[in-house]
């Protein structure tokens, strides 16, 4: 692949890599860092890239790594309920009722729908991307569409 190719992938990709570094960073400053890095980071380890169909594939894999090393290098992992008590009114109000509920489900469960519902992967791309089996990443997502629908129907009892 391509210098040029690769920056065409990565200008396509810029709505997908956000919505990933989101699912694992609460703050956009982080966001925007972690895809920064991967962004550097893709462009330094091109040759390593071993097929050009799966280019998207290992530049959201670039970016989970960075957001993770994000995580560890600051230790800044924040409840999303004190989170969301310290965000300014402009900011929730960006973020729908649904991408909040996906951002209270445990860190792999978040990520593996935010990669397949949101971001169109496959079952079995989710689950390279995650290193893990294909029928974790599913029923990763049966849990979630559970806790979805409870979180869902506690709140329809509370209006």
């Amino acid at each position: 692949m391509k210098k040029e190719t690769l920056g065409e992938l990565i200008i396509a990709s810029e709505d997908m890599l956000y919505h990933v570094a989101k699912t694992i960073l609460y703050s956009d400053a982080d966001c925007s860092d972690a895809i920064q890095e991967t962004i550097v980071k893709a462009f330094s380890k091109l040759h390593t890239l071993r097929s050009d169909a799966y280019a998207k594939t290992w530049l959201t894999r670039i970016l989970i790594n960075e957001c993770y090393a994000i995580l560890r290098r600051e230790k800044k992992i924040v409840p999303l309920e004190d989170y969301t008590q310290n965000e300014d009114a402009a900011e929730q109000n960006d973020y729908s009722e649904l991408y909040e509920a996906i951002g209270r489900l445990p860190m792999e469960v978040r990520l593996s729908v935010t990669l397949y519902y949101m971001e169109g992967y496959s079952v079995k791309e989710v689950a390279a991307l995650l290193k893990t089996t294909e029928s974790a990443v599913k029923n990763r997502l049966a849990r979630a569409r559970a806790r979805l629908k409870d979180m869902l129907e506690r709140e329809a009892f509370t209006i």
